[in-house]
Protein backbone atom coordinates (compact mmCIF):
# COMPACT_ATOMS: atom_id res chain seq x y z
CA UNK A 1 0.00 0.00 0.00
CA UNK A 2 2.92 2.65 0.31
CA UNK A 3 2.92 3.16 -3.65
CA UNK A 4 -0.87 4.21 -3.15
CA UNK A 5 0.16 6.94 -0.81
CA UNK A 6 3.48 7.95 -2.95
CA UNK A 7 0.67 7.53 -6.05
CA UNK A 8 -1.66 10.50 -4.02
CA UNK A 9 1.75 12.85 -3.07
CA UNK A 10 2.38 12.64 -6.62
CA UNK A 11 -0.87 13.60 -7.80
CA UNK A 12 -1.42 16.30 -5.03
CA UNK A 13 1.77 17.71 -5.73
CA UNK A 14 1.80 17.56 -9.65
CA UNK A 15 -1.35 19.29 -9.85
CA UNK A 16 -0.92 22.06 -7.57
CA UNK A 17 2.61 22.96 -9.42
CA UNK A 18 1.12 22.68 -12.71
CA UNK A 19 -1.25 25.04 -11.37
CA UNK A 20 0.88 27.65 -9.85
CA UNK A 21 3.29 27.45 -12.93
CA UNK A 22 0.18 28.64 -15.57
CA UNK A 23 -0.69 31.42 -13.08
CA UNK A 24 2.80 32.65 -13.72
CA UNK A 25 2.53 31.68 -17.66
CA UNK A 26 5.17 29.14 -17.22
CA UNK A 27 4.03 25.37 -18.86
CA UNK A 28 2.93 23.33 -16.32
CA UNK A 29 5.03 20.54 -17.14
CA UNK A 30 7.98 22.31 -15.87
CA UNK A 31 5.93 22.45 -12.43
CA UNK A 32 5.51 18.58 -12.48
CA UNK A 33 9.66 18.18 -13.49
CA UNK A 34 10.57 20.95 -10.30
CA UNK A 35 8.32 18.13 -8.07
CA UNK A 36 10.37 15.67 -9.16
CA UNK A 37 13.95 17.13 -8.45
CA UNK A 38 12.79 18.86 -5.22
CA UNK A 39 11.18 15.34 -3.69
CA UNK A 40 13.57 13.37 -5.30
CA UNK A 41 17.35 12.03 -4.42
CA UNK A 42 18.66 15.73 -4.97
CA UNK A 43 15.84 17.26 -2.61
CA UNK A 44 14.07 16.37 0.13
CA UNK A 45 14.46 12.19 -0.98
CA UNK A 46 10.27 11.77 0.48
CA UNK A 47 10.01 10.06 -3.33
CA UNK A 48 13.04 7.25 -4.74
CA UNK A 49 11.96 5.71 -7.74
CA UNK A 50 10.86 1.86 -7.76
CA UNK A 51 9.67 -0.54 -10.15
CA UNK A 52 5.98 0.81 -9.61
CA UNK A 53 6.40 4.04 -10.24
CA UNK A 54 8.88 2.69 -13.53
CA UNK A 55 5.65 0.79 -15.06
CA UNK A 56 3.27 4.27 -14.29
CA UNK A 57 6.07 6.26 -16.09
CA UNK A 58 6.27 4.04 -19.16
CA UNK A 59 2.48 3.88 -19.16
CA UNK A 60 2.57 7.85 -19.41
CA UNK A 61 5.16 8.22 -21.69
CA UNK A 62 3.08 5.95 -24.10
CA UNK A 63 -0.42 7.63 -23.59
CA UNK A 64 1.75 11.01 -23.97
CA UNK A 65 2.93 9.64 -27.75
CA UNK A 66 -0.55 8.46 -28.70
CA UNK A 67 -1.96 11.88 -27.74
CA UNK A 68 0.56 13.64 -29.82
CA UNK A 69 -0.27 11.23 -32.48
CA UNK A 70 -3.90 11.87 -32.45
CA UNK A 71 -2.90 15.99 -32.31
CA UNK A 72 -1.36 15.47 -35.73
CA UNK A 73 -2.96 17.28 -38.23
CA UNK A 74 -2.58 15.81 -41.53
CA UNK A 75 -4.69 18.31 -43.25
CA UNK A 76 -2.73 21.26 -42.02
CA UNK A 77 0.52 19.23 -43.02
CA UNK A 78 -0.88 18.84 -46.69
CA UNK A 79 -1.96 22.20 -46.63
CA UNK A 80 1.80 23.97 -46.07
CA UNK A 81 3.77 20.89 -46.67
CA UNK A 82 6.26 22.81 -48.31
CA UNK A 83 7.36 25.42 -46.46
CA UNK A 84 6.29 22.76 -42.87
CA UNK A 85 9.14 20.13 -44.46
CA UNK A 86 11.75 22.74 -45.11
CA UNK A 87 11.11 24.08 -41.81
CA UNK A 88 11.47 20.41 -39.96
CA UNK A 89 14.13 19.71 -42.12
CA UNK A 90 16.14 22.25 -41.45
CA UNK A 91 14.79 22.17 -37.78
CA UNK A 92 16.02 19.15 -37.26
CA UNK A 93 19.67 18.92 -39.14
CA UNK A 94 20.71 21.83 -37.21
CA UNK A 95 20.47 20.36 -34.04
CA UNK A 96 21.63 17.23 -34.61
CA UNK A 97 25.58 18.52 -36.49
CA UNK A 98 25.47 21.22 -33.78
CA UNK A 99 24.50 19.03 -30.75
CA UNK A 100 26.66 16.24 -31.94
CA UNK A 101 29.69 18.85 -32.52
CA UNK A 102 29.08 20.08 -28.80
CA UNK A 103 29.10 16.55 -27.54
CA UNK A 104 32.87 16.02 -29.35
CA UNK A 105 33.76 19.50 -27.50
CA UNK A 106 32.59 18.03 -23.80
CA UNK A 107 34.89 14.48 -24.52
CA UNK A 108 31.70 12.28 -25.31
CA UNK A 109 32.06 9.00 -28.05
CA UNK A 110 30.65 9.69 -31.28
CA UNK A 111 27.71 7.82 -30.44
CA UNK A 112 26.64 9.83 -27.23
CA UNK A 113 27.34 12.54 -29.27
CA UNK A 114 25.18 12.09 -31.90
CA UNK A 115 22.58 10.72 -29.62
CA UNK A 116 22.62 15.09 -27.42
CA UNK A 117 22.10 15.95 -31.29
CA UNK A 118 18.97 13.48 -31.44
CA UNK A 119 17.61 14.82 -27.94
CA UNK A 120 17.97 18.88 -29.27
CA UNK A 121 16.25 18.00 -32.72
CA UNK A 122 12.74 17.33 -30.84
CA UNK A 123 10.41 20.28 -30.89
CA UNK A 124 7.52 20.23 -29.10
CA UNK A 125 4.83 23.45 -29.77
CA UNK A 126 2.06 22.99 -27.58
CA UNK A 127 3.62 26.13 -25.73
CA UNK A 128 4.00 27.77 -28.84
CA UNK A 129 0.41 27.30 -29.64
CA UNK A 130 -0.21 29.10 -26.58
CA UNK A 131 1.55 32.09 -27.11
CA UNK A 132 0.08 31.79 -31.06
CA UNK A 133 -3.01 31.92 -29.11
CA UNK A 134 -2.65 34.78 -27.06
CA UNK A 135 -1.61 36.90 -30.26
CA UNK A 136 -4.32 35.18 -31.94
CA UNK A 137 -1.73 33.95 -34.85
CA UNK A 138 -2.84 30.26 -34.67
CA UNK A 139 -4.13 30.85 -38.18
CA UNK A 140 -2.14 33.13 -39.89
CA UNK A 141 0.19 31.87 -42.45
CA UNK A 142 3.15 31.68 -40.07
CA UNK A 143 1.21 29.73 -37.46
CA UNK A 144 0.00 27.73 -39.67
CA UNK A 145 3.48 26.81 -40.44
CA UNK A 146 5.19 26.15 -37.04
CA UNK A 147 2.06 24.20 -36.81
CA UNK A 148 2.26 22.41 -39.80
CA UNK A 149 6.35 21.92 -39.50
CA UNK A 150 5.65 20.56 -36.08
CA UNK A 151 3.65 17.20 -37.32
CA UNK A 152 6.79 16.76 -39.89
CA UNK A 153 9.04 17.20 -36.92
CA UNK A 154 7.47 14.63 -34.57
CA UNK A 155 7.69 12.25 -37.18
CA UNK A 156 11.27 12.97 -38.28
CA UNK A 157 12.37 12.43 -34.77
CA UNK A 158 10.48 8.89 -34.74
CA UNK A 159 12.25 7.81 -37.49
CA UNK A 160 15.16 9.27 -36.73
CA UNK A 161 15.36 7.29 -33.39
CA UNK A 162 13.88 4.17 -34.43
CA UNK A 163 17.28 4.60 -36.24
CA UNK A 164 19.04 5.55 -33.61
CA UNK A 165 17.93 2.74 -31.19
CA UNK A 166 18.22 -0.04 -34.55
CA UNK A 167 22.14 0.78 -35.01
CA UNK A 168 23.85 2.50 -32.32
CA UNK A 169 23.13 -0.21 -29.76
CA UNK A 170 19.99 0.95 -28.39
CA UNK A 171 18.81 -2.57 -28.45
CA UNK A 172 21.07 -4.05 -26.13
CA UNK A 173 20.15 -7.72 -25.46
CA UNK A 174 18.45 -8.55 -28.58
CA UNK A 175 21.26 -11.51 -30.57
CA UNK A 176 19.23 -10.88 -33.81
CA UNK A 177 21.55 -10.36 -36.69
CA UNK A 178 20.82 -6.78 -37.47
CA UNK A 179 19.72 -7.87 -40.90
CA UNK A 180 16.79 -10.06 -39.85
CA UNK A 181 16.19 -6.77 -37.26
CA UNK A 182 15.69 -4.42 -40.29
CA UNK A 183 13.61 -6.86 -41.55
CA UNK A 184 11.05 -6.73 -39.43
CA UNK A 185 11.28 -3.04 -38.40
CA UNK A 186 10.37 -3.00 -42.54
CA UNK A 187 7.20 -5.09 -41.81
CA UNK A 188 6.72 -3.47 -39.03
CA UNK A 189 6.33 -0.13 -41.15
CA UNK A 190 4.08 -1.95 -43.29
CA UNK A 191 2.16 -2.58 -40.31
CA UNK A 192 1.96 1.03 -39.72
CA UNK A 193 0.81 1.73 -43.09
CA UNK A 194 -2.33 -1.09 -42.96
CA UNK A 195 -3.44 0.51 -39.55
CA UNK A 196 -3.86 3.93 -40.85
CA UNK A 197 -5.40 2.93 -44.13
CA UNK A 198 -7.70 0.15 -42.95
CA UNK A 199 -7.17 -1.48 -39.74
CA UNK A 200 -7.62 1.21 -37.21
CA UNK A 201 -10.40 2.66 -39.20
CA UNK A 202 -12.34 -1.15 -39.29
CA UNK A 203 -11.59 -1.44 -35.69
CA UNK A 204 -13.03 1.91 -34.15
CA UNK A 205 -16.05 1.38 -36.40
CA UNK A 206 -16.21 -2.10 -34.78
CA UNK A 207 -15.98 -0.58 -31.60
CA UNK A 208 -19.21 1.36 -32.07
CA UNK A 209 -21.14 -1.70 -32.18
CA UNK A 210 -19.73 -3.58 -29.23
CA UNK A 211 -22.38 -2.89 -26.18
CA UNK A 212 -19.75 -2.36 -23.42
CA UNK A 213 -19.00 0.87 -21.49
CA UNK A 214 -16.37 2.81 -23.39
CA UNK A 215 -16.28 0.45 -25.87
CA UNK A 216 -14.80 3.27 -28.38
CA UNK A 217 -11.79 4.08 -25.68
CA UNK A 218 -11.04 -0.11 -25.24
CA UNK A 219 -10.59 -0.28 -28.58
CA UNK A 220 -8.09 2.67 -29.27
CA UNK A 221 -6.28 1.70 -26.45
CA UNK A 222 -5.92 -1.24 -27.34
CA UNK A 223 -4.48 0.06 -30.39
CA UNK A 224 -1.90 1.82 -28.52
CA UNK A 225 -0.75 -0.44 -26.39
CA UNK A 226 -0.60 -3.30 -29.34
CA UNK A 227 1.35 -1.29 -31.69
CA UNK A 228 3.77 -0.60 -28.74
CA UNK A 229 4.13 -3.71 -27.94
CA UNK A 230 5.16 -4.77 -31.28
CA UNK A 231 7.12 -1.70 -31.52
CA UNK A 232 9.46 -3.54 -28.67
CA UNK A 233 9.40 -6.97 -29.83
CA UNK A 234 11.00 -5.44 -33.32
CA UNK A 235 13.50 -3.86 -31.12
CA UNK A 236 12.25 -0.15 -31.73
CA UNK A 237 11.15 1.74 -29.17
CA UNK A 238 7.59 1.16 -27.60
CA UNK A 239 6.64 5.37 -27.98
CA UNK A 240 7.27 4.82 -31.74
CA UNK A 241 4.11 2.24 -32.06
CA UNK A 242 2.33 4.41 -29.64
CA UNK A 243 2.29 7.70 -31.88
CA UNK A 244 1.54 5.98 -35.27
CA UNK A 245 -1.40 4.55 -33.27
CA UNK A 246 -2.03 7.96 -32.18
CA UNK A 247 -2.21 8.78 -36.23
CA UNK A 248 -3.86 6.09 -37.19
CA UNK A 249 -7.21 6.55 -35.00
CA UNK A 250 -6.44 10.53 -35.31
CA UNK A 251 -7.66 9.74 -39.25
CA UNK A 252 -10.63 8.16 -37.66
CA UNK A 253 -14.40 10.08 -37.24
CA UNK A 254 -13.58 9.05 -33.61
CA UNK A 255 -10.64 11.12 -32.93
CA UNK A 256 -12.00 13.95 -31.16
CA UNK A 257 -13.83 11.13 -28.24
CA UNK A 258 -10.88 9.34 -28.19
CA UNK A 259 -8.25 12.32 -27.47
CA UNK A 260 -10.89 14.06 -24.82
CA UNK A 261 -10.53 10.25 -22.63
CA UNK A 262 -7.38 8.90 -23.13
CA UNK A 263 -6.37 12.57 -21.94
CA UNK A 264 -8.25 12.40 -19.01
CA UNK A 265 -7.25 9.01 -18.27
CA UNK A 266 -2.91 10.08 -18.80
CA UNK A 267 -3.25 13.18 -17.53
CA UNK A 268 -4.94 12.32 -14.31
CA UNK A 269 -2.51 9.38 -13.11
CA UNK A 270 0.13 7.93 -15.54
CA UNK A 271 1.61 11.06 -17.28
CA UNK A 272 2.54 13.14 -13.84
CA UNK A 273 4.36 9.85 -12.82
CA UNK A 274 6.59 10.03 -15.91
CA UNK A 275 7.59 13.99 -15.23
CA UNK A 276 7.85 13.47 -12.26
CA UNK A 277 10.07 10.20 -12.60
CA UNK A 278 12.69 12.33 -14.80
CA UNK A 279 12.84 14.96 -11.77
CA UNK A 280 13.62 12.10 -9.21
CA UNK A 281 16.47 11.25 -11.30
CA UNK A 282 18.42 14.41 -11.04
CA UNK A 283 21.00 15.59 -8.87
CA UNK A 284 21.02 19.06 -8.52
CA UNK A 285 23.75 19.55 -7.80
CA UNK A 286 24.83 19.10 -11.28
CA UNK A 287 23.77 22.58 -12.33
CA UNK A 288 27.09 23.95 -10.71
CA UNK A 289 29.20 21.17 -11.46
CA UNK A 290 28.14 20.88 -15.31
CA UNK A 291 27.14 25.02 -16.05
CA UNK A 292 29.43 25.36 -18.54
CA UNK A 293 28.25 22.00 -20.39
CA UNK A 294 24.06 23.31 -19.74
CA UNK A 295 25.32 27.29 -20.96
CA UNK A 296 26.40 25.59 -24.63
CA UNK A 297 23.72 23.36 -24.82
CA UNK A 298 21.17 25.79 -23.99
CA UNK A 299 22.87 28.11 -26.44
CA UNK A 300 22.64 25.50 -29.29
CA UNK A 301 19.11 24.09 -28.31
CA UNK A 302 18.02 28.14 -29.53
CA UNK A 303 20.19 28.94 -32.20
CA UNK A 304 19.98 25.96 -33.72
CA UNK A 305 15.82 25.45 -34.03
CA UNK A 306 15.77 29.75 -34.38
CA UNK A 307 18.49 29.38 -37.62
CA UNK A 308 16.79 26.48 -39.44
CA UNK A 309 13.52 27.43 -39.18
CA UNK A 310 14.24 30.54 -40.62
CA UNK A 311 16.23 29.60 -43.72
CA UNK A 312 13.87 26.75 -44.37
CA UNK A 313 11.07 29.74 -43.98
CA UNK A 314 13.00 31.79 -46.18
CA UNK A 315 13.48 28.92 -48.82
CA UNK A 316 9.61 28.67 -48.96
CA UNK A 317 9.11 32.77 -49.75
CA UNK A 318 8.93 34.08 -46.12
CA UNK A 319 9.93 37.48 -45.27
CA UNK A 320 12.40 38.00 -42.84
CA UNK A 321 10.33 38.69 -39.81
CA UNK A 322 7.79 35.88 -40.86
CA UNK A 323 10.99 33.65 -40.72
CA UNK A 324 12.23 34.50 -37.79
CA UNK A 325 8.75 34.09 -35.81
CA UNK A 326 8.63 30.37 -37.91
CA UNK A 327 12.18 29.66 -35.94
CA UNK A 328 11.45 31.13 -32.48
CA UNK A 329 8.07 28.89 -33.06
CA UNK A 330 9.89 25.81 -33.49
CA UNK A 331 12.22 26.34 -29.86
CA UNK A 332 10.61 24.62 -27.23
CA UNK A 333 11.89 21.21 -26.45
CA UNK A 334 9.05 20.53 -23.74
CA UNK A 335 7.86 16.79 -23.40
CA UNK A 336 8.87 15.56 -26.99
CA UNK A 337 12.95 15.76 -26.03
CA UNK A 338 12.69 14.51 -22.50
CA UNK A 339 10.43 11.25 -24.48
CA UNK A 340 13.65 11.00 -26.18
CA UNK A 341 16.27 11.83 -23.65
CA UNK A 342 14.44 9.08 -21.58
CA UNK A 343 14.61 6.83 -24.06
CA UNK A 344 18.44 7.36 -24.61
CA UNK A 345 19.22 7.11 -21.10
CA UNK A 346 17.95 3.54 -20.91
CA UNK A 347 19.47 2.67 -23.63
CA UNK A 348 22.68 3.32 -22.47
CA UNK A 349 23.07 6.21 -25.33
CA UNK A 350 23.22 9.24 -23.19
CA UNK A 351 26.25 9.64 -21.03
CA UNK A 352 24.89 9.38 -17.26
CA UNK A 353 26.62 12.07 -16.01
CA UNK A 354 24.96 14.51 -18.89
CA UNK A 355 21.50 13.38 -18.07
CA UNK A 356 20.55 15.49 -15.56
CA UNK A 357 22.33 18.46 -17.43
CA UNK A 358 20.34 17.76 -20.34
CA UNK A 359 17.05 17.99 -18.35
CA UNK A 360 17.82 21.19 -17.86
CA UNK A 361 18.77 22.25 -20.86
CA UNK A 362 15.37 21.04 -22.54
CA UNK A 363 13.64 22.96 -19.13
CA UNK A 364 16.00 26.55 -19.80
CA UNK A 365 15.00 26.32 -23.83
CA UNK A 366 10.78 25.81 -22.75
CA UNK A 367 11.16 28.36 -20.78
CA UNK A 368 12.83 31.01 -22.74
CA UNK A 369 10.88 30.38 -26.27
CA UNK A 370 7.81 31.93 -25.35
CA UNK A 371 9.53 35.48 -24.71
CA UNK A 372 11.79 34.80 -28.55
CA UNK A 373 8.44 34.19 -30.07
CA UNK A 374 6.14 37.09 -28.83
CA UNK A 375 9.12 39.48 -29.91
CA UNK A 376 9.09 38.15 -33.22
CA UNK A 377 5.55 37.65 -33.40
CA UNK A 378 4.97 40.98 -32.62
CA UNK A 379 6.92 42.46 -35.40
CA UNK A 380 5.15 40.78 -37.70
CA UNK A 381 1.77 41.40 -36.69
CA UNK A 382 2.67 44.85 -36.23
CA UNK A 383 3.49 45.18 -39.98
CA UNK A 384 0.51 43.26 -40.70
CA UNK A 385 -1.71 45.97 -39.43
Amino acid sequence: MAFIGTLCLILVLTALAAHLCRRIGIPGVVGQLLVGLIVGTGGLQWIHSDELIHIFSEIGVILLMFLAGLESDMALLRKYFKPGMLVAIFGVIFPLLLGTGGGFAFDVTKTEAFFLGVVLAATSVSISVEVLKELQAVNTKEGSTILGASVVDDILIVLVLSISLTFLGGNQGNDQSIGITLLQQGIYFVLIYLLVKWIAPYLMHLSERIYTTASVIIMSLVICLGMSYVADFVGLSSVIGAFFAGIAVGQTKVKEQVFINVESIGYAIFIPVFFVNIGLEVELSSVVTYFPFILAFVVIAVISKLFGGYLGSKMAGFSNNSAWMVGAGMISRGEMALIVLQIGSQGGLIPEQYFAPMVITILISTLVSPLILKYFAKKVLKHQV
